[in-house]
């Protein structure tokens, strides 16, 4: 098939959208695939005529433009298939403060929360016991984010952080074990019908290991060695079931198609470790060498080349789906 591979995009999250993009580009060459690229640095300008001609895109963007649906829109409007999640979904997902309304609605644990739109004054105060984490309410990769331990960090930090964008939620300090756990559909014949089933994948458990790391930050996140991921994750069955079914119920809340991962922490010791807290979804998750869905996959004997050929298959039965309506 000829594939749009459209990796890029102009978030703070850019280079990581295109070091995971030479991975899959190499990928889906060897899947026997032809492969144009298509990079939307400063606008979408372009990419409707890029989908002429191709069979299908692969989204690898980080933020927006990418994970709040905006490109899933374009290509939906052109007829091109694309892997992952419809756009309403994708927007879901991407702000925090609306994927939490929906995690919370559907009876699922998310941290209290507070949403900023525009920088507050000096005497604003958080309604949470510190410390804090202030997050960009649309951002990912762990930038646009501060841990502030106490009200002389606070004006710093807002400062600094509203110099680079202007919505964030702001959310207690969830202290415990970090797991992820990523979700992978596959298709299936039921009643006649083709449809996409999905099942949680192998949950990771996360420990920061570089200098000074006390969360799952940019630097554990995208270098090499810099945090110890762990997977299958070593908790008690009931545990890990249980991440999974909170994963699964995210995913199938926020209306998501082909994969997603969410983030959890779990707040206590083995053996139980209490309810798990759900703290954001990832509908794009990373594609790179680190990144956590591969490594997953991997434990499920699936090959880099089987998921993004798995990924390829399930975004082309999504869009006919939506064309059956």
């Amino acid at each position: 098939m000829n594939i749009l591979l459209i990796a890029g995009g102009w978030s703070k999250e850019r280079q990581v959208a295109l070091n995971g993009a030479k991975i899959i580009e190499k990928a889906l060459e060897n899947l026997g695939h032809s492969v144009t690229r298509f990079d939307p640095e400063h606008s979408l300008d372009g990419l409707c005529a890029a989908a002429a001609g191709q069979d299908c895109a692969f989204i690898n963007l980080h933020g927006s433009p990418g994970e709040d649906g905006v490109v899933q829109a374009v290509l939906d409007a052109v007829g091109l298939p694309y892997q992952g999640s419809a756009p309403a979904g994708s927007f879901l997902a991407l702000n925090k403060d609306a994927a939490k309304t929906v995690f919370r609605h559907h009876g699922m644990l998310t941290p209290d929360w507070t949403l900023l739109t525009a920088r507050p004054d000096q005497n604003w105060r958080p309604p949470f016991d510190y410390p804090i984490f202030i997050k960009h309410n649309t951002g990912g990769s762990s930038l646009g984010l501060a841990m502030v331990n106490g009200p002389d960090e606070l004006e710093a930090a807002l400062d600094t952080l509203f110099v680079v964008a202007g919505e964030f939620i702001v959310e207690p300090l969830c202290r415990g074990h970090e797991v992820t756990c990523g979700v992978l559909g596959s298709l299936r014949q039921i009643d006649g019908k083709v449809t996409e089933v999905a099942e949680a994948m192998p949950p990771i458990l996360i420990r920061p290991k570089h200098a000074g790391g006390k969360f799952f930050d940019y630097v554990s996140k995208y270098t090499k060695g810099a945090a110890e991921e762990i997977c299958p994750a070593p908790l008690p069955d009931k545990v890990t079931k249980r991440v999974q079914e909170l994963a699964l119920k995210a995913h199938l809340a926020l209306g998501l198609s082909g994969y997603s991962r969410s983030d959890f922490v779990l707040p206590g010791d083995d053996p139980d470790y209490g309810e798990p807290w759900l703290l954001e979804v990832n509908t794009l998750p990373g594609m790179t060498a680190t990144s956590l869905v591969p490594q997953e996959a991997a434990v499920m004997g699936l090959s880099y080349e089987d998921l993004v050929g798995r990924l390829l298959k399930l975004g082309l039965a999504a869009a006919q789906r939506r064309r059956q309506g």
